[in-house]
């Protein structure tokens, strides 16, 4: 048996419509675009995605989202995607905010087996108390809101804290970019892409990673390794990455 497959269309033909992904990335650094285009190509809807943000209005997760693919979002932020607000405030789309640092804790804890966890983040907020408005009505008003969740008080004295539970995250699939891989799937992030791309890799179900570069297994340094391949299922060569800046930003040249 071999984990690495043909093609990107090959990694994903499985996926189906309805399938839950978790998917790598923060903005548009270290998204899993190739997989995410060749998703984009086939008839598959109705997805409930996991993942920081949803990409822009052209790139990224955000080709899936103009195309109606996706049914539900956990994210963080709305980030750049015009689209992503417009549906979310039209009542297409339904929505779960949840604080970044949570949300990372909730898929590492589900790729870790571990079902739940208390939390300051959000005690005292409606993400605690409930009432977050997860999708609204044609009508502006709220049709699904976020249940209240259980609020524990831990340690004494000076040290006692009010903490809220949060459920860890899984998904049949994940999606995720790495810039090196070998042939078990053992992988290597660069940079800041290796924000969510482990957590998401470890709370899908079926693991597909897209690599830059793809080397024969043991050609990795054991030390050097950021997720190993026990974790993955599927790899694919795509080859270096074209990159893409969410927000330019220029410094305008001082006159003398």
């Amino acid at each position: 048996m071999t984990k690495v497959a043909a093609s990107a269309a090959a990694a994903v033909a499985d996926i189906t419509s309805g399938s839950s992904l978790a998917v790598g990335g923060f903005g548009l650094c270290g998204i899993p675009d190739a997989l995410i285009d060749a998703l984009a190509a086939r008839e598959v809807t109705d997805l409930e995605v996991i993942s920081n943000n949803c990409g822009t209005d052209a790139h990224g997760l955000g080709i899936l989202l103009a195309d109606k693919r996706i049914r539900r979002i956990t994210a963080s932020y709305v980030g750049e995607n015009s689209e992503f607000a417009r549906q979310y405030l039209a009542g297409e789309l339904e929505v779960e905010l949840t604080p970044q640092g949570t949300l990372a804790e909730k898929l590492r804890a589900g790729g870790a087996g571990i079902p739940a966890f208390f939390t300051p983040a959000g005690v005292g907020s409606p993400v605690a108390d409930g009432g977050l408005p997860w999708r609204y009505a044609a009508d502006g008003s709220v049709a699904v809101a976020s249940p209240a969740k259980e609020v524990r008080t831990f340690g004494g004295g000076w040290g006692e804290r009010r903490y809220v539970l949060e459920e860890a995250l899984t998904a049949d699939f994940a999606l995720v970019h790495a810039r090196i891989g070998d042939t078990e799937g053992n992988l290597v992030f660069e940079k800041s892409a290796r924000n969510f791309n482990p957590l998401a890799a470890m709370a899908g179900r079926c693991c597909i990673a897209q690599v830059e570069y793809l080397v024969p297994a043991g050609d990795l340094d054991p030390a050097r390794i950021h997720l190993p391949g026990v974790f993955v299922d599927r790899v694919v060569h795509t080859g270096p990455q074209l990159k893409h800046i969410e927000k330019r930003t220029v410094a305008q040249e001082q006159s003398a």
